[in-house]
């Protein structure tokens, strides 16, 4: 039987419209690239981006299917929107190296941790848009979280365009910025302080009994359904705490060990400790 041809169809870009390029595309800079192409925010000819080796951007190019260079100023260049996803301490010589590429009609969305809009701003030397944004790593499975905030100069227009961004990977809020350094203790840090809690409970599986690997799916099931009860009822932790806790049952004796162990202390303290270690970095 002769094969039938049949004609690829092309999902359209949501944004066709907007050039965009990533900036330092390394572990959140690609994640989010990915995410655009999956979610066909972007198309991949609307896409540039930039990696530190010549080896590096050709391996990335043939992997995602868009122009890959080493060449921040000249991706700049033909960018909308230019997405900041290098290091931290790298910020200023990259502003400094695209400042010609820099003028008021385009948006700087930036995801280093406690780099400030305005130092952005004043390396920029121009009345842009931009935008500090603070995404986590569970943005990997499309289940992150990113606290948005503005600069002096961001348009409504410019901010609709950065939560569309971070909707790929999950949700948005938006904070003013004297928030950000709480943002990076809370959620930035945050897994990190739920992976401890989800290995202590499989601990707990294995010493009661429960073979490792089954103890370690119940205790991450437990954590991923318990924060799905709290973002799609609305109800807060304390209500949901209190469905579960029976009159002289099973789940009051285990919290009262948790209360007695300092548990709910020790991660305020965690994240207070956090936020101040951020307000450091921001401070230089």
């Amino acid at each position: 039987m002769a094969e039938i041809a049949v004609e690829a169809t092309q999902v359209p870009a949501q944004l066709p419209d907007v050039r965009v390029v990533v900036l330092g595309a390394g572990k959140m800079g690609s994640i989010l690239l990915q995410a655009f192409l999956k979610e066909h925010l972007f198309a991949p000819e609307q896409i540039r981006a930039t990696v530190s080796h010549a080896e590096g951007a050709l391996a990335r190019s043939t992997q995602w299917g868009v122009d890959v260079s080493t060449n921040n100023r000249a991706a700049a260049e033909g960018a909308d929107l230019i997405l900041v996803a290098v290091k931290p301490f790298q910020v200023g010589n990259l502003i400094a190296e695209i400042k010609p590429a820099l003028t008021a009609k385009k948006t700087v969305v930036s995801i280093a941790a406690s780099v400030k809009t305005r130092s952005i701003e004043e390396g920029a030397g121009v009345e842009l848009g931009v935008i500090r944004a603070m995404p986590n790593t569970p943005s990997a499975l499309g289940a992150g979280i990113a606290a948005l905030c503005r600069g002096r100069f961001v348009s409504e227009k410019q901010m609709e365009l950065a939560v569309r961004i971070f909707e790929t990977v999950g949700r948005t809020v938006i904070v003013d910025e004297k928030h950000m350094d709480a943002v990076t203790g809370l959620s930035g840090s945050g897994p990190a302080y739920l992976y401890i809690i989800i290995e202590a409970l499989a601990e707990a599986g294995v010493k009661v009994g429960l073979p490792r690997d089954i103890a370690t799916q119940l205790a991450a099931q437990t954590a991923f359904g318990a924060a799905k009860m709290v973002l799609e009822t609305g109800y807060h932790p304390a209500l949901l705490k209190d469905a579960v806790t029976t009159p002289a049952g099973c789940t009051i004796d285990g919290i009262l060990e948790l209360e007695e162990g300092g548990l709910r202390v020790t991660l305020i303290k965690a994240v207070m400790r956090a936020t101040e270690r951020a307000r450091q970095l921001a401070a230089g």
